[in-house]
């Protein structure tokens, strides 16, 4: 079978020196000898060699002149130069190494040294471009699997609310439309810098997906009390109060007996505190103010939002107009007030989402 043997380029303006280069390499490589560096650039048109032996003092374009030339270009800029000097300054060979040579070799050259360094940057550069190839393969498999995991997890989270969700039907819906709402409340936030260094040190992806196990503690929660038709009594409603802490015990659990957990961590911190107050008369924790985590004072406004306009065994669902008069009034006693701020410039998002649910 064929092998194709790699490329080198040769520029010198000397006959005698691309001859003799040549005689040296051509035994082991394909050689092009080139006596200027506009030619040179001309055949890198057509051409990528597996390395450039340039010559420094040339007419017209120099060695220096030519390398920035390569240097500047995203392909040819990975093609090793080794630069031909007769010069021994060290100023020089600095300059050289500077500019993005890999070497430089003194001319005239030793046959020997001339073939040893083109061998050795030729398999540096070769074994460069394998660790590239392997890396960018890990990482993809790295991804892959990531989006596995992902999927998985969200397939889990989704499960797991679709059966709280179905021993209500009143409410159902009330999973998917509370992620979009929450997803539209935190990209408003972050345009106008209220909480943005910590929400963008989230994983904000995360939080949404996780958001779907808020209200799994009602999987705890009697028929009786979960699905009664109007208002609980006040022995009833500490029962339902304590789906925040069943939520709490039901998220431990699966964390317990899983290595991949992070994405339950936000979970666990919507069901306990999404119904915390900012006026510290919520539960179960009664925390105030910014003791409530930035999660739960989030998952607070658009749970109750959707609560609002929508029917529940209580109540007739009411209008987005007097939802959203509810949620002002409410704002520094039930909700954060910076958030209940945003959330009205752009009330009328969460309408859209509401009617086209």
């Amino acid at each position: 079978m064929y092998n194709k043997r790699d490329l080198v380029i040769i520029v010198d303006d000397d006959i005698t020196n691309l001859t003799l280069a040549r005689g040296i390499l051509e035994e082991k490589y394909d050689v092009f000898t080139v006596p200027s560096g506009e030619k040179l650039l001309l055949i890198l048109n057509k051409v990528t060699p597996a390395l450039i032996l340039l010559d420094i003092e040339m007419p017209g374009m120099n060695g220096f002149e030519v390398i920035s030339v390569l240097k500047s270009d995203p392909i040819a800029s990975q093609i090793p130069v080794v630069f031909l000097t007769a010069s021994i300054n060290p100023e020089i060979e600095i300059k050289c190494l500077d500019m993005g040579a890999v070497d430089f070799i003194t001319k005239p050259f030793s046959s020997e040294l001339l073939l040893k360094r083109s061998n050795v940057h030729i398999l540096v550069e070769k074994q460069r471009k394998e660790l590239q190839k392997n890396n960018l393969s890990l990482e993809n498999e790295v991804d892959s699997k990531t989006r596995t995991i992902l999927e998985l997890q969200n397939t889990v989270l989704k499960t797991v609310a679709e059966l709280v969700e179905s021993r209500d039907n009143v409410t159902g819906g009330h999973i998917e439309r509370t992620q979009h709402y929450l997803k539209l409340l935190i990209s408003y936030l972050i345009d106008y810098e209220v909480y943005k260094d910590e929400l963008l040190s989230w994983d904000i992806d995360l939080v949404i997906m996780s958001s779907q196990l808020h209200d799994v503690g009602k999987i705890s929660i009697k028929d009786s009390i979960l699905m009664k038709p109007g208002q609980l009594t006040d022995e009833e409603f500490e029962e339902m109060k304590k789906h925040t802490l069943y939520g709490v015990d039901i998220i431990q659990r699966i964390e317990r007996n899983t290595k991949e957990n992070d994405f339950l961590l936000n979970a666990e911190i919507l069901a306990a505190s999404h119904h915390e107050k900012w006026n510290g008369k919520g539960y179960p924790n009664g925390y105030k103010g910014t003791e409530i985590p930035l999660q739960g004072r989030l998952m607070a406004l658009v749970d109750v939002y959707d609560a609002l306009t929508n029917d529940r065994p209580y109540k007739k669902k009411f209008s987005h107009e007097k939802s959203v008069e509810i949620i002002r009034s409410e704002s520094g006693e039930h909700f954060d007030p910076a958030i209940v701020k945003v959330f009205l410039l752009h009330e009328k998002d969460f309408e859209k989402v509401l009617i086209n649910e």
